[in-house]
């Protein structure tokens, strides 16, 4: 059989498509609304507020360069979850899994109810958009994007590309038009930036729930690891699009939000559902109609990604045996079909049951300890493997930073807070060892399982990859 014809993950995704991935990936609906969770954390100290989404940029650089450096000294699709099983253990990695599986959909289905949110609500200008049309939209975009994502990836270029191009038109127009007020010198646009740091300082729980919500606006970065194995020369492609993605977005996400606070005060920042409308309300208000439907559209790419990431880790748990072999297997367009199938189903149960919007700080409390997890791990095996090929090292003070941030965003929400909501996150990672004990230590086989697989390959024409996409030795140095 011919090379390209054989079903199996391909390395033909180049610098432009990873730009263009980690941007689409970073910016969604953070940008959006995280203002509003930021400015309110931060007792609506405006010079507090601008600080934090500073840290968070930091945050998320530090936190890109290291995951850059597992991505490339393991290019494997996957490679956080490969990195944490031959770090720490099997098991820990199975939790890592066991996380994915439950709180990836949670985020998926939360960019799906804000797109739906987005999209609606220009139809109900006076008032609130009910749920059910919300719903049904929100349901419409997901499985659209689960046909998309089991086209392959190349296919999702063309889509990648406008978005990227439209999401930076966004940020540009709201980032150059605060630019211009300011440079007029109006007293109600400068004063709020001249005393910035005149308001109630907020205390530390409260800095790190801001940070959260900030947080959530830049996560991402680390994303290549999810496509590592798709990658062309990943330990030249991986950092050249990290410096490339995330200082322009740190910029447009600074001036966006100094546009945002020129136009208008903190309360009304606070009292706005979606700030991007408010504002555009106040400079334009002809575009209102217009602004809502070209984010919605932005955030589509952004649900398109994240199916694509979770199905990725899916897949290379099966691969590992983690997971029954029939989430391992591809379609005739080199996708995980069943891996993403499994996502979209389980994010159109979620945004049935909830609205999961209020979630952020839950999910990305326990997207943070993963994070101290791979930062430690990189310290770990740079002390253990020295000789270990890494064609790129990350400097080791962002490692520390990182993990300094990280342990903050981990242990200040439990010893701070008298929310026991983070305990429960925590307490659920941990029942994942429920199902991995008798599942996959003491290999408890379901043979309805393997009944069920050979079925599933029947219907949706799907099968075991021809050869493993983990082939390091494929790698260009």
């Amino acid at each position: 059989m011919d090379t390209e014809k054989k079903i199996q993950l391909k390395r033909e995704l180049g610098y432009f498509w990873g730009v263009n991935f980690l941007i689409v990936n970073i910016i969604g609906a953070g940008i959006f609304v995280a203002p509003k969770g930021v400015l309110q954390y931060s007792s609506m100290n405006v010079g507090v507020s601008l600080c934090i989404w500073a840290v968070c940029a930091v945050l998320s650089m530090t936190s890109a360069l290291c995951f850059s450096e597992i991505g490339i000294a393991f290019p494997y699709t996957g490679a956080h979850y490969y990195f944490i099983k031959r770090c720490f253990s099997p098991s820990i990695a199975f939790l890592r899994l066991w996380t994915s599986l439950f709180l990836s959909p949670g985020v998926i289905a939360s960019q799906a109810l804000l797109l739906a949110e987005y999209g609606i609500q220009p139809f109900y200008p006076s008032c609130s958009s009910p749920n059910l049309p919300k719903k049904c939209l929100a349901l419409a975009a997901l499985w659209i994007v689960g046909i998309l994502n089991s086209r392959g990836v190349k296919e999702l270029s063309w889509l990648q590309t406008v978005s990227t191009a439209l999401k930076m038109g966004i940020l540009g127009f709201i980032s150059l038009s605060g630019v211009v007020m300011l440079v007029k010198g109006k007293k109600e646009n400068v004063g709020r930036l001249q005393n910035a740091f005149d308001g109630e300082f907020p205390e530390i729980s409260q800095i790190i729930e801001a940070v959260f919500q900030g947080y959530f606006a830049f996560s991402g970065g680390g994303c290549l690891t999810y496509v590592a194995g798709e990658l062309k020369k990943p330990n030249k492609t991986i950092p050249r699009c990290v410096f490339t993605a995330l200082p322009l977005v740190t910029v447009l996400y600074l001036l966006a939000n100094i546009s945002y606070l020129t136009v208008l005060t903190p309360r009304e920042i606070l009292s706005s559902d979606a700030v991007a409308l408010t504002w555009t309300d106040r400079i334009i208000p002809q575009l209102t109609w217009a602004v809502p439907f070209a984010i919605s559209a932005s955030l589509f790419s952004n649900l398109v990604i994240n199916v694509l990431e979770v199905a990725r880790v899916v897949y290379i748990a099966a691969k590992h045996g983690q997971l029954p072999l029939m989430f391992s297997t591809l379609n005739v367009h080199s996708s995980p079909f069943i891996a993403v199938f499994l996502n979209v189903s389980l994010g159109s149960l979620a945004i049935v049951l909830t609205n999961l919007i209020e979630l952020i700080n839950y999910l990305y409390f326990a997207s943070s300890i993963w994070t101290l997890l791979c930062m430690i791990g990189i310290l770990k095996l740079r002390y253990q493997e020295p000789n270990l090929h890494r064609p790129y090292k990350v400097f080791l003070p962002f490692v520390f930073i990182g993990i300094t941030i990280s342990l903050c965003l981990v242990f200040i929400p439990l010893v701070k807070s008298p929310k026991m909501h983070y305990i429960y996150v925590v307490l659920f990672i941990l029942s994942g060892w429920l199902f991995y004990v008798p599942l996959i230590h003491f290999k408890v086989k379901l043979v309805w399982f393997e009944k069920l697989t050979c079925y599933l390959q029947l219907l949706f024409n799907i099968c075991i990859p021809d050869v493993s996409d983990e082939q390091v030795s494929e790698v260009e140095n």
